[in-house]
Parts: C-alpha cells; sequence; structure tokens
C-alpha cells in the first residue's frame, strides 16, 4: 500500500524524545504505527496521482450513481476526453478557472479531474444557490468555464443578464448512466419531476456532447506543480463575506497523506466502498470522499440528496458491502432513527464512520455506537486547511466530544485573546491557530484578508479551545458569529445585507439557536421601517434571495436592536429572555 510505504520512506516516526515534546502534547495519544510528519515533494500533483491510481485499478469500480457504476478505466477515459475539449475545443489554458455547479453526480469527480489535468482553477458552487449567490462567486473568480446541471440553467440565464459567460456546458443527471437508465433519469427529472425549468443560454453545450468531441490524442500535457492552485474553494473565512482559499496540489496532498498517516491502518487498497451523503463540492466531502477515495482505489457510493431519506435508505439497503462513510449529526441521528443497522438496512461491514462539517452531539454518538458498534469518529478543520487539522484516531474508545488531535505534520497552538501569548495549560481558552503544509496559499485576491487571518505564519481559525489531556482540543466557543445548519456555514452579514434591501425594513440582525434537526438555526430579528411588515413578507423575499439553509426559520420583530456606543449591536443581549420580552413588537 502506498501509505506504507510512505510510513517508511518519507515518514520521521516518533520517538520518546518527541512523545515528550511540551508544544507537541498530542503526540503521546498517537497510536503505535502513525508518524508525526509526512511529506510532500514540490512536483507531486492531483492529475499524476489519479492517473497511477487508475492503471493500477482500471477493472474496480470507481463511483456508483443511481445503481450504475463505472470502472477506474471508464472514469480515466471520460476525464481525458472532457480535458481534451476543455484544451483543444474552448481554449482554456493553465491558470484559468473552472465553475462546477452540480451534486453527486459522476460528472462531478470527471469534472474536477478533467479541469485539474488542464491545470485550471476549480471553483465549487452550490447548486441550490440563488442567480445572485451565484452571480457573487462567478464574478469573483472571474470563472473562463460553468459546468452545471441542467437545473441551474434558469439562473445561469439570470447571471448571464448581469455578466457575460464564456462558456457553459449543461448536464442532466442522467448522461453518464448508460444507454437505458440515463435517458429516464433526465425525462424523470424534466416531465416528472418538473426539477427543470426552462431556460435559454446561448452557445451552451451539452455534457455529452464535450464528451463525444473531446479526442484525448489532441491534448497537449500541462506542467503541473505542487505549489499551482488547484481550488478557489469559496468561503466566509473569519468574516460574513465570501472569498476563495486558494488551495494547492501540494495542500490537498498533504491533507489526503496526513489522513492516511491517521487512518491508513484501517483501510484496505482497492477493497473498500464509501459512502458519499455529504455534497462533494464541500470541501470536507471533497477531500475525504473523492481525494481520499480515489487515493486508496475506492468506491465511492454516491448519494444526490440525502434529505431524500427514503431513497438514502434504499441506496444504504441495496449496498451491504459499504465500509466507510461521513456524515454530519443529522445524518447518523436520522439513521439511527429509521432502523438502520437492524435487519432492515444492515451495514454489516462499517468499520470507518467519520463526522465532520458540524459537532457530533454526544447523545447522537452513543445512540450510533449502540446501534452500530462503531465510534464515529469526529474531526475538525476549516476550508483553509484544505480541510482537515485534528481527527480522534482510530483508537478512540469513548465518545469526548472533542476535536481530537493535530494530524501529522501539523503543529497546533492556543493563544491568549488577551496578550497573545502561548498557553499550554489544561482547560485554559484561547483562540486556536494552526501550521502545517495543508494550510491554504491564501485568500484570491484579498491582501487585507491575509493579513488578518495570519499571525506570524498561523492561521487564526478563529475559534475558542482549550487543551485536555493527551494533547486533545475541545472547542468551547466561537470568536465569528458564523452559525452552523446542518454542516454549512452561514454568515448573519450576508443575510442581514440581504432583508436590508426591504423597504420596510428599518434593521435587523440575525443569529443562530439551537435546533434538534439543523444542529443550528437562523434566528432573524427586525425592526419595522413599515408597521404593515408581515412574517410572510419576509420569508418570501428570503426565497428569492438565500439558499434553503440561510434562510430564517424563526422571525421576530423588535422594537430596537442592542447597541453598544459606538453604534454596533450586540448579538448576545438578543439571547437574553429579558430583553426580548422587553422589547418584542408585533
Amino acid at each position: 500500500m502506498e501509505h506504507q510505504e510512505k510510513n517508511s520512506d518519507d515518514a520521521i516516526k516518533k520517538g520518546a524524545e518527541g512523545s515528550r515534546d511540551p508544544k507537541r502534547p498530542w503526540l503521546e495519544s498517537y497510536p503505535p504505527n502513525v508518524p508525526d510528519t509526512i511529506t510532500v515533494e514540490p512536483f507531486e500533483n492531483l492529475s499524476d496521482r489519479l492517473d497511477k491510481i487508475c492503471a493500477q485499478f482500471a477493472g474496480h469500480k470507481a463511483f456508483t450513481s443511481f445503481e450504475h457504476s463505472v470502472t477506474y478505466a471508464r472514469f480515466e477515459r471520460m476525464v481525458k476526453k472532457l480535458a481534451a475539449f476543455l484544451q483543444a475545443d474552448l481554449g482554456l489554458r493553465k491558470g484559468q478557472t473552472l465553475a462546477i455547479i452540480m451534486p453527486n453526480l459522476i460528472q462531478y469527480p470527471v469534472s474536477v479531474f478533467a479541469a485539474l489535468k488542464c491545470g485550471l482553477r476549480v471553483v465549487n458552487i452550490n447548486p441550490l444557490y440563488t442567480a445572485r449567490e451565484i452571480t457573487g462567486i462567478l464574478q469573483s473568480c472571474d470563472a473562463s468555464c460553468v459546468i452545471a446541471l441542467n437545473t441551474v440553467g434558469r439562473r445561469l440565464e439570470d447571471v448571464s443578464r448581469v455578466m457575460p459567460l464564456k462558456h457553459v456546458i449543461i448536464t442532466g443527471a442522467g448522461d453518464l448512466l448508460g444507454p437505458f437508465k440515463g435517458p429516464l433519469i433526465n425525462f424523470a427529472s424534466i416531465y416528472i419531476s418538473r426539477l427543470v425549468d426552462h431556460y435559454f443560454l446561448r452557445k451552451a453545450i451539452s455534457f455529452k456532447s464535450a464528451l463525444s468531441k473531446g479526442d484525448p490524442s489532441l491534448f497537449t500535457p500541462v506542467d503541473l506543480k505542487g505549489s499551482d492552485i488547484a481550488f478557489l474553494q469559496y468561503t466566509g473565512g473569519t468574516t460574513g463575506k465570501p472569498k476563495g482559499a486558494m488551495l494547492s496540489h501540494s495542500n490537498l496532498i498533504a491533507n489526503v497523506r496526513q489522513c492516511l498517516a491517521m487512518y491508513g491502518s484501517e483501510l484496505k487498497m482497492g477493497q473498500e466502498t464509501i459512502l458519499t451523503p455529504l455534497p462533494l463540492y464541500h470541501v470536507f466531502s471533497m477531500t475525504v470522499n473523492l481525494m481520499l477515495q480515489v487515493t486508496i482505489g475506492a468506491n465511492s457510493i454516491l448519494v444526490v440528496d440525502p434529505r431524500r431519506f427514503g431513497l438514502f435508505l434504499k441506496t444504504v439497503k441495496r449496498h451491504p458491502e459499504i465500509s466507510i462513510m461521513t456524515g454530519v449529526n443529522t445524518l447518523f441521528a436520522a439513521m439511527v432513527d429509521h432502523g438502520v443497522f437492524t435487519s432492515k438496512y444492515p451495514m454489516k461491514h462499517l468499520r470507518l464512520a467519520i463526522g465532520g462539517g458540524a459537532a457530533v452531539q454526544s447523545g447522537v454518538a452513543e445512540r450510533f455506537f449502540k446501534a452500530s458498534g462503531q465510534h464515529i469518529l469526529e474531526g475538525y478543520g476549516l476550508t483553509e486547511c484544505s480541510p482537515v487539522a485534528c481527527v480522534n484516531p482510530y483508537t478512540a474508545r469513548v465518545f469526548t466530544g472533542s476535536i481530537g488531535i493535530p494530524l501529522p505534520s501539523t503543529l497546533a497552538r492556543i493563544v491568549s485573546l488577551d496578550d497573545g501569548h502561548e498557553i499550554w495549560d489544561l482547560g485554559v481558552a484561547g483562540e486556536l491557530e494552526f501550521k502545517g503544509p495543508q494550510v491554504m496559499t491564501g485568500y484570491y485576491r484579498n491582501e487585507a484578508e491575509n493579513a488578518h487571518v495570519r499571525d506570524d505564519g498561523w492561521l487564526r481559525t478563529g475559534d475558542i479551545a482549550v487543551w485536555q489531556q493527551g494533547g486533545y482540543l475541545k472547542i468551547v466557543d466561537r470568536i465569528k458569529d458564523m452559525i452552523i445548519v446542518s454542516g454549512f456555514n452561514v454568515f448573519p452579514s450576508e443575510i442581514e445585507d440581504v432583508v436590508s434591501h426591504m423597504p420596510k425594513v428599518r434593521e435587523c440582525c440575525a443569529v443562530g439557536v439551537p435546533s434538534e434537526k439543523s444542529g443550528e438555526a437562523v434566528k432573524l430579528f427586525v425592526v419595522k421601517r413599515d408597521p404593515s411588515l408581515s412574517e410572510e413578507e419576509v420569508r418570501v423575499y428570503c426565497r428569492t434571495f438565500l439558499t434553503g439553509y440561510k434562510r430564517p426559520k424563526i422571525i421576530s420583530f423588535v422594537k430596537a436592536l442592542p447597541k453598544s456606543p459606538v453604534g454596533k449591536v450586540m448579538r448576545r443581549y438578543l439571547q437574553d429572555p429579558q430583553y426580548l420580552k422587553d422589547h418584542q413588537n408585533g
């Protein structure tokens, strides 16, 4: 196995001295076969790594969607055809940007690796985004080409009225599902489910046409280095305004290698089946369920929409061979509630359940373990770290609520908010910071935020943490006002900016409140400009301009928002029941 070779050839094994390093207390909690360091060569890139895996596991299943599978050999052929089309037919060149707007379909990884082979920078965009949200990202990244699911077509038409779209490739959900199932799926999505609104995009080409036109013999190999940017992954960072985190080939390779170093002894090359319910456009799933998946030659079972839980359960039942899965707290809870792990939906071969994107609640973890016999191995990451920084080791036998220990080659520290000194005492809170090969190059065209997020070479996370015994870390609070809804980051400032454009609104403020269903939900406080403003008007307006998970679930009208002497809204008072009682305004 490749990761075993790296452990022996490239990694520096921890010794007695390393385990006593006062600034690396987590080393004492590493399993015996986990190195403390990984190595990434400067000319390694994701495209070359895929070529090696496709040659090694040519006949193995790579992706399964709607019960249709493609092998690594077939997958590689499609990647080469699309790469040739992008380069030879569209004239795209290294350093340009390609945006992908689609859910978990086979077309997604084909598009990603075709773009990377051409030396393009990939931008992931949530297919549920409104036209306004899509426009903002496309303008920021200066996209040269967009590949999107046809359900996004109408919104792209709206975008085209605001900005020029240089090249657009449109795909249907069934395009890569074979000559019989594919057309049936496409027909159903258009005429039965009515998921595709009528749209008109001048010069748009179909995904299938792009593949048929692509001639691999016309492709000119691109000189790729590890330092080249592979993804502009948009995130709110430490503020609410989205910005593109520049993730290099080396960043992603390092993070995959770090995860392999921590979990590699539990993985079997070419034999794993990984369940992929979280969207691949989310950085956690993109790294673990795509980059790590192809590195170990696994078969990924793609789930288009886990919210359609009946279909999710059918997928689980049809694939008892699933050995690895990722998920968020709400998904793990729903699985137990619906009888997964019973004779109705057995998952007898599940060996690794990895939680990310949002905190896993202890009650859910306990129920999941009782039902499955597997502990949810929770980790911590952020887009700027590609994204994984800490994980609970596979040897963990209890759920502590900790985010785990730093990955190999990752340094962590907690810094006092008062004077900036490093904190190493247990239980003393401060801001969590990281340094390692997975840390982003920086934010795209945003030097001001780059300066803010870096602390003498360390990445500031904006999260408050404490050290626990054995070098484990625990998040206790957020510096940011970010709200996490079902694993997705929601920034209050974006919601407030949208609602503030309503003529009947004087002021507004969004906060996060606990939710059994999604972990957190958005609560919006509104000060009326016009007394006739209703809750329904606000909801309709939000449906127009905000993706579903960003929309307020609770809307409360108040007489005024609490403010500091300098006019800053003091969000903490909006959690005070007495304040809300005194200022309620229907």
